[in-house]
């Protein structure tokens, strides 16, 4: 009797533990933006390609420049889930920047691309700009003002 126990409870501990195995080896992937960016990018051709081919191969920007409506920005971000060693945390593993650039005429004149290792070169200026939004304005000053008078002299 007992031998017919262990026999199953063998079986049932193999099928956990595969079952369990088969849980840990699916990957996760969250992703976003445009899938397959650099493959994509590289269907396009300097000094040929125009702004519909673009539209057709890769679809529409994420971004256009503030300054120049020229400058196309198209992003590709992919995370999945880390191993053992990271604890499930989220790993970046595709993080792909393309920016395009038209003349006038919508004819494609400069491409470039950043992956991952890339972007930790760009040197970031580390200078700070002051807000104006802290300080107060003429009104808001008066009417605290006001307001700390009336009630200053209740007691």
């Amino acid at each position: 009797m007992f031998f017919k126990i262990k026999y199953h409870l063998n079986r049932i501990l193999l099928f956990l533990l595969l079952f369990l195995l088969s849980c840990q080896l699916q990957q996760s992937q969250k992703n976003h933006g445009i899938l397959f960016l650099e493959n994509r990018s590289n269907k396009l051709i300097l000094g040929k390609t125009n702004k519909n081919d673009v539209l057709k191969i890769i679809g529409q920007p994420h971004s256009k420049s503030i300054d120049n409506e020229d400058i196309w920005i198209f992003i590709e971000r992919s995370l999945s889930k880390g191993k053992y060693h990271k604890l499930g945390k989220n790993v970046l593993k595709n993080n792909n920047i393309l920016v395009l650039a038209f003349d006038k005429y919508g004819v494609l004149t400069t491409k470039d691309f950043y992956n991952k290792n890339d972007l930790k070169k760009i040197a970031f200026s580390k200078s700070q700009t002051e807000s104006q939004l802290s300080e107060k304005s003429f009104v808001e000053s008066f009417l605290s003002s006001i307001k700390a008078k009336m009630y200053g002299n209740r007691k």
